[in-house]
């Protein structure tokens, strides 16, 4: 299994690079694999969206819908697409497990914006 060596701090992550143990998370994890990922610097706000995608996560074992995180946190409607152009970087930044049957795709030629999709 693939690791995720940090500060003599090992942590195994799956083929995708999403971690096996949350608890394994911290805001050194994050900014790893953001900067693995070619994300965003870890801020305040974005840290402040990790930590909202994480305590929902652990209260209802479900991802929010994005634009409830935005609210809950008094940003732009788009502000998690905006700050990590695909929602996967998110979820995979906060230390939540890959979700089954989700994926993002690009809906512009470029890249620039990324949906979600739901396979049932």
């Amino acid at each position: 299994m693939p690791q995720l060596e940090l500060n003599g701090k090992s942590c195994e992550v799956d083929q995708d690079g999403f971690l096996l143990d949350p608890e394994c998370w911290n805001e050194d994890v994050a900014k790893a694999i953001l900067k693995h990922h070619g994300g965003p610097e870890l801020n305040e706000q974005t840290l402040a969206m990790l930590q909202f995608l994480r305590d929902y996560f652990q209260k209802f074992n479900a991802f929010p819908i994005l634009q409830a995180v935005c609210k809950n946190l008094h940003q732009p409607k788009e502000c998690v697409r905006e700050q990590f152009l695909d929602p996967l970087l998110a979820w995979k930044a906060a230390g939540l497990p890959k979700p089954e049957n989700v994926f993002s795709e690009a809906v512009d030629k470029d890249h620039k914006f990324y949906r979600l999709i739901s396979v049932q």
